[in-house]
């Protein structure tokens, strides 16, 4: 008899049923037996089959048999991202063999938040090739939580949480305004009426109010009774920043995320403060991932590039 999940299996795999997997991951990733036998080439009878075997030999049920489509159980959504980062390793390395001759090159997929992504991931790919050029990185640049099971590590974010997963401050947001130079008075402007005279530009934030962190920081400064409920709501920081950068409205937003626009002169820094809004930016790592060479070796090289940072407005070289 087949060794079952749990059981003593001595390296033996042969009681993996491969076939059935990827059945359920074609079927997971679509959501549909139709298109997932579409995307292998196979009968939908033959996917249809492989699911109900996977099920059986699992003793649960995967995926809720809807009129018009399937949803995954909790048992679907825990093995899904396990299979799919499985099979993304096996296609990678045998990838790696046949193009480079025998001699693979180690990839890493890292997901980063948006704003991150498109201000420093150029200066992270670029110095970590230099330094790691064994090693490949693939940037995907979505939330960590719509990248589970695709990515090896992930920047996450977030305030201090409690999760199975290993998380590595990298550093706390400090937030600023930043502005057009063509906003800036002449003379010394005020704080308070330069915030009541400007459209303020808030971030989208959790289900939180969108005049949040402007709140904070008109506390911060002591003026609770400036009204910060007016002006546009963006999705990311990157957007916020655009849009000022476009001449018009006040960002709230982290310099360092910023520093090539406020070097070249695009954005400036009215004022000399930050705020401490108690989020930051964090890497997670699964810990079964860091006997992985690769992840490790990528993980302690951002942890070093972050390290340097003496507060917000040093950025990393």
């Amino acid at each position: 008899m087949k060794a079952r999940p749990g059981s003593k299996r001595n390296m033996d795999r042969q009681w993996l049923p491969l076939n059935a997997l990827r059945a359920f991951e074609a079927a997971g990733q679509h959501l549909s037996f139709t298109s997932a036998a579409n995307s292998l080439t196979v009968a939908q009878s033959a996917v249809s089959r492989h699911v109900i075997v996977l099920e059986k030999f699992l003793g649960t049920a995967l995926f809720e048999r809807r009129p018009q489509q399937l949803a995954l159980t909790d048992a679907g959504r825990h093995l899904l991202p396990v299979v799919t980062k499985s099979f993304d390793r096996i296609d990678q390395a045998l990838g790696e063999i046949v193009a480079e001759r025998g001699t693979p090159k180690r990839g890493l997929r890292v997901s980063l938040p948006p704003t991150f992504a498109h201000q420093l991931a150029i200066p992270i790919l670029r110095d970590f090739r230099a330094e790691r050029p064994e090693l490949a990185l693939e940037i995907v640049s979505k939330p960590a939580g719509e990248a589970e099971g695709e990515v090896d590590l992930a920047i996450v974010y977030s305030e201090p949480r409690v999760t199975d997963n290993i998380l590595d401050l990298l550093w706390m947001e400090r937030l600023t305004i930043l502005c057009s130079p063509a906003m800036l008075p002449s003379g010394t402007p005020d704080i308070a009426n330069f915030v009541a005279g400007g459209d303020l530009l808030h971030v989208k934030l959790d289900d939180r109010p969108r005049h949040h962190m402007w709140e904070l920081f008109t506390r911060s400064i002591g003026r609770p009774d400036l009204p910060v409920g007016r002006g546009l709501v963006f999705d990311t920081a990157q957007l916020a920043a655009q849009y000022a950068l476009s001449g018009d409205g006040l960002a709230l937003v982290d310099p360092l995320l910023f520093r090539d626009e406020i070097a070249a002169g695009r954005l400036v820094q009215p004022f000399d403060l930050r705020l401490a809004n108690g989020y930051g930016y964090y890497l997670t790592t699964s810990p079964e991932d860091l006997d992985n060479e690769a992840v490790a070796l990528f993980r302690s090289w951002l942890i070093r590039r972050f390290s340097a940072l003496e507060n917000a407005a040093s950025p990393p070289a």
